[in-house]
């Protein structure tokens, strides 16, 4: 089976969801798929796909060189138990903050958000 037919789903979400410039080289027996995703959320979800190819990543056939574009926002959903701070302290050069301020739409408060919300990451 040829590298791109095995990862066809991968190839396919990649062009479905945007990624631009996207470029698919076979060489050596490994496939080598590189581009810029629209939003850290589109190459986190190609991962989620890779992954569910190859689940350990083992094969060792595959690299994805998946950047993100410049201005993309990153989103998180709020989990039960997050606070700003917390979330803060997963992405780095980020204060609690900034998220804050990047949200005033949607948060009046810094001490109530909920679980389900999709807040913006600043860069």
């Amino acid at each position: 089976m040829a590298l791109q037919d095995k990862y066809r789903e991968v190839i396919d979400f990649a062009r479905a969801n945007g990624v631009n410039d996207l470029s698919v080289q076979e060489q050596n027996n490994v496939l080598y798929l590189t581009g810029t995703a629209p939003a850290d959320a589109v190459k986190q979800q190609i991962w989620a796909v890779y992954e569910k190819l190859d689940p350990e990543m083992r094969s060792a056939d595959m690299v994805l060189n998946i950047g993100v574009a410049v201005g993309a926002s990153t989103t998180y959903t709020v989990q039960a138990g997050d606070s700003l701070s917390k979330i803060a302290a997963k992405y780095s050069g980020i204060s609690w903050k900034d998220i804050f301020e990047a949200n005033r739409d949607q948060i009046s408060n810094p001490d109530l958000i909920h679980p389900g919300q999709v807040l913006k990451i600043p860069q």
